[in-house]
């Protein structure tokens, strides 16, 4: 028998890959952070002895959750200035609370808040963008988190930079400390095409070929963002980043919910990737990504849930259960992104689109353990017919009770075992005082 760290004995495990493929009492083989072996459980028995061993006979072993876009620390203004427009949310009030509050204690604070939350529901890798990134990628690290970390580029001064090429110098610092970190990569994320100007976007797309890095840009999101870009520029923004020669497999575009045909059919040829954030859309009434054509057309989809700002949670499950119904009344069609459709978009899409597709995203011998257990042996979710199925469209995130990240139990029977849940509590309560204090005093 060989000797290995964990063996894993689930009632069904999907893995991704092979595409729609679910295992029935099959067992996961983990050792020194990686995936062994998937085999029959009462073969694994007999071929494995284990360190640790995990009967979990009433679970769904799936590859652990990836959130393509995240605004982790963005978790302490939830519920900050809910049911307002895109542009009144984010100008008269995340803007301005953000300016005075946002700190490297913000960042870490938020971030802890973040990653408790996302791990509680099965999420393993976040692709975050905001202000501070080496202090989160110091947060998740220092918890066994996977991230992909976005070097944020903007055209005005914040607290992190004064303009585009301190930004970026800053960034590449952060990029060249992980560069060989297991856990953490990083992408450029300039924010939007109406934030950041043509120069530093040359710049950013000039480095991301020679550092074989991604970029992460909210892209097409509303109506109005496209309305006043081709007021101040006669271009609609896609056709703008393509002119940059920004449309390319580097390109992680967010949103993505005012398409023509012809720019989809562009983006593809592209091989550009998309994420998907259908709750955010909904919540800000910016409009419906069209994820089937996009399929249809060859893009590589991913789904991410936002900032808990915009959507107010963290809850990959959620997410796609929102993704599948609203993708088939979007088309009109029953059969429409199916449960294993959302489920590997959720997964294996969204590490192809960060980049880490190598290593992370389905359930295979050679790839990290990232793995997420869910329980389906609930009033919620009996009877089981089709465990996927029971997944997308019964489970909610409570069901999640085990979270492995390279092999290291990071959510044990529900439990945190690396982040103190308490202490997180009491800081985020201390930040909630700060703020609503100080939004109470200043509100006309």
């Amino acid at each position: 028998m060989t000797a290995v760290d964990t063996l894993i004995h689930g009632r069904w495990i999907t893995p991704v890959e092979p595409a729609a493929t679910i295992l029935e009492h099959h067992s996961v083989a983990i050792h020194e952070g990686r995936i062994l072996d998937i085999l029959p459980t009462k073969q694994a028995l007999s071929s494995y002895t284990a360190s640790i061993e995990h009967a979990l006979h009433r679970h769904l072993l799936i590859p652990g959750l990836i959130n393509a876009h995240t605004h982790a620390a963005m978790s302490l203004l939830r519920g900050l200035a809910d049911d307002l427009p895109l542009n009144e949310w984010l100008n008269e009030h995340i803007w301005p609370a953000e300016s005075r509050w946002v700190n490297e204690e913000f960042v870490h604070d938020g971030t802890q808040l973040a990653m408790a939350e996302m791990l509680r529901g099965g999420t393993t890798c976040f692709n975050d963008m905001y202000f501070f990134p080496d202090t989160a990628a110091r947060a998740a690290a220092s918890c066994g988190m996977r991230a992909c970390v976005g070097l944020i580029v903007l055209d005005f001064p914040t607290v992190w930079a004064q303009d585009a090429d301190e930004y970026i110098s800053r960034g590449l610092a952060v990029h060249d400390q992980y560069r060989s970190d297991p856990l953490i990569t990083t992408l450029f994320a300039p924010h939007a095409p109406y934030t950041v100007s043509d120069k530093p976007l040359e710049h950013i797309r000039v480095l991301a070929d020679e550092l074989d890095m991604g970029i992460h840009m909210h892209v097409h999101e509303t109506a109005d963002e496209i309305d006043r870009a081709v007021e101040l520029t006669g271009k609609r923004p896609l056709a703008r980043l393509q002119d940059l020669g920004l449309i390319s497999p580097a390109m992680v575009a967010v949103h993505m919910t005012q398409l023509s045909t012809e720019e989809i059919s562009e983006f593809a040829a592209g091989g550009a990737h998309v994420v998907h954030c259908p709750e955010s859309n909904l919540k800000l009434a910016s409009g419906f990504c069209p994820v089937h054509t996009l399929n249809t057309a060859g893009i590589n989809v991913a789904l991410g849930t936002d900032g808990a700002a915009s959507n107010n949670d963290l809850d990959m499950l959620g997410e796609m259960r929102t993704a599948a119904l609203l993708g088939k009344a979007v088309c009109s069609d029953t059969s429409a992104l199916p449960a294993h459709t959302i489920l590997k978009m959720a997964t294996l899409n969204g590490a192809r689109a960060l980049g880490i597709d190598a290593d992370v995203g389905s359930l295979l011998p050679g790839k990290w353990a990232d793995i997420t257990a869910v329980c389906l042996d609930t009033l919620e979710t009996q009877p089981v017919y089709n465990p996927v199925s029971q997944l997308v469209y019964a489970t909610g995130r409570e069901q999640v009770t085990d979270v492995w990240v390279a092999g290291q139990h990071l959510l044990k029977e529900r439990r945190l075992t690396t982040l103190d849940g308490n202490d997180i509590l009491e800081r985020t309560r201390d930040w909630h005082a700060r703020i609503s204090t100080f939004q109470d005093t200043n509100t006309p």
